[in-house]
């Protein structure tokens, strides 16, 4: 099982777990599997993009399709491949969808913010008159039943943005950790990005909400870079605190 997972291009966290480093950005796709569902986390830059993870996902699924999309917060690079999922069922943080809405602030945003770190402009347009609102709004937490498996979503922030959500996947037996996905909530590869929709006072208190939800012993898959452990992410809830004034 575990040469299955890396055959199809994905990394295995725990069974039925795993994530897709992407390229370019090397952002996260977590793919979680039930017996009759799957939820993928994030969906990429582009209809391209998110494209090719289905494709990924599919092969390592036995040709069954991805039911279930979770966004972790509304940036390009995490939710514009979502029209490659056709019939799923999405899911964001309370808010996104307003902020998604066609004719919206936000989708200018999302196609300037691509176009500014390199998409090609048609592709970035694309997947803006593409994009899928989300139908299901998190407020809190949800737990969401894959058969077999069930995933809590929760509206953990604001930190990063004003909509940040989280996806906590428990072990299903005796060394199988539980997993954390974590969205830009947490980033190992850089520095914690803080653009104009960053609520920063909030932020560390939004690292405290996921160090609750995985505990000591969890993985924590941030949304970019490698995944971390909880050391790791009270560190940078230390760090943010100090750097930004938060509690």
């Amino acid at each position: 099982m575990n040469l299955r997972w890396e055959e199809c291009g994905w990394e295995r966290l725990s069974p039925g777990v795993g994530r897709r480093r992407l390229p370019r950005w090397d952002a996260t796709a977590g793919l979680v599997t039930g017996d009759g569902a799957a939820l993928l986390y994030d969906t990429g830059s582009t209809v391209r993009e998110g494209a090719a993870i289905r494709t990924a996902a599919q092969s390592l699924l036995g040709g069954r399709r991805v039911t279930h999309v979770a966004l972790s917060h509304p940036h390009f690079d995490h939710v514009l491949g979502t029209a490659a999922f056709s019939g799923v069922e999405v899911y964001a943080a309370v808010g996104t969808a307003e902020l998604l809405a066609a004719g919206g602030a936000g989708r200018s945003a999302l196609y300037e913010d691509a176009v500014r770190e390199g998409v090609d402009a048609a592709r970035a347009a694309e997947a803006v008159d593409l994009l899928v609102v989300p139908r299901h709004a998190v407020s809190g937490e949800l737990t969401v039943d894959l058969g077999g498996r069930q995933v809590l979503l929760a509206d953990v922030g604001p930190g990063h943005t004003g909509h940040d959500l989280a996806a906590l996947v428990p072990g299903v037996g005796p060394g199988s950790p539980d997993v954390v996905f974590c969205g830009d909530l947490v980033e190992e590869s850089g520095e914690p990005q803080a653009g104009p929709d960053a609520v920063p006072a909030r932020w560390p208190a939004a690292l405290d909400r996921l160090l609750a939800l995985g505990g000591e012993d969890a993985l924590y898959v941030p949304g970019h870079g490698a995944v971390v452990d909880a050391a790791f992410v009270r560190a940078q809830r230390d760090a943010l605190a100090a750097g930004f004034g938060g509690a």
